[in-house]
């Protein structure tokens, strides 16, 4: 692939990957203060919720390797379960 092209490629990669990558890490972000705050509360719920479910949709589009959700998503039950104990 000549090299003008695969430049105009990989950015027009970057701007569609940009704003879903990035809307996925804030939701998991906000999920763990929130499990960090108070990790039996509905609106801990709603947004582990909300971030697995940005994790799957990035995983569907190619923005993030399955695996690399399916970590992320493992880490964060995890991190629910073990502060729900204490």
């Amino acid at each position: 692939m000549p090299s003008k092209k695969s430049l105009r490629t990989s950015k027009k990669n970057a701007a569609y990957n940009r704003p879903i990558a990035s809307a996925a890490k804030t939701l998991v972000r906000s999920a763990k203060e929130s499990i960090e705050e108070d990790p039996n509360s509905e609106s801990t719920k709603n947004k582990i919720k909300e971030a697995i479910s940005s994790l799957d949709k990035a995983s569907q589009k190619g923005v993030l390797h399955k695996n690399n959700a399916a970590r992320r998503k493992s880490r964060l039950i995890k991190k629910l379960s073990s502060g729900t104990k204490k």
